[in-house]
């Protein structure tokens, strides 16, 4: 197939700010979990499926399966939809309070 250009599972992004590995990065619509620490305006492959541990609004329950967005200003995963972006679900229970939880990021764009 000629059209072809790569799988989406993990893309390579400009980092918007610097940032951790492991981290929540947003850029645009496009989110994923980076691969290595970088500082602003580098390049950094990021994560778009898969599961992973991340840090949460402690004063959160969450159930398995309960829909998980991203907070772009406090750079946590919320289950409170405001004006978040919506990134998976959570794949594990998780306690109030308790600043780690587990989601499963889809990989979709919303």
């Amino acid at each position: 197939m000629k059209n072809f250009k790569q799988k989406g599972d993990i893309l390579t992004l400009i980092s918007v700010a610097a940032i951790a590995s492991g981290a929540g990065l947003l850029v645009g619509s496009i989110f994923g979990i980076t691969q290595k620490a970088v500082g602003a305006g580098e390049e950094v492959d990021v994560l778009r499926e898969g599961v992973f541990t991340v840090p949460k609004n402690s004063a959160e329950a969450w159930t398995v399966g309960a829909k998980v967005y991203w907070d772009d200003t406090a750079k946590v995963f919320t289950i409170t939809n405001t004006t978040d972006t919506l990134v998976g679900v959570a794949y594990a229970i998780a306690a109030n309070p308790s600043a780690i939880g587990t989601v499963l990021l889809d990989g979709a764009i919303r």
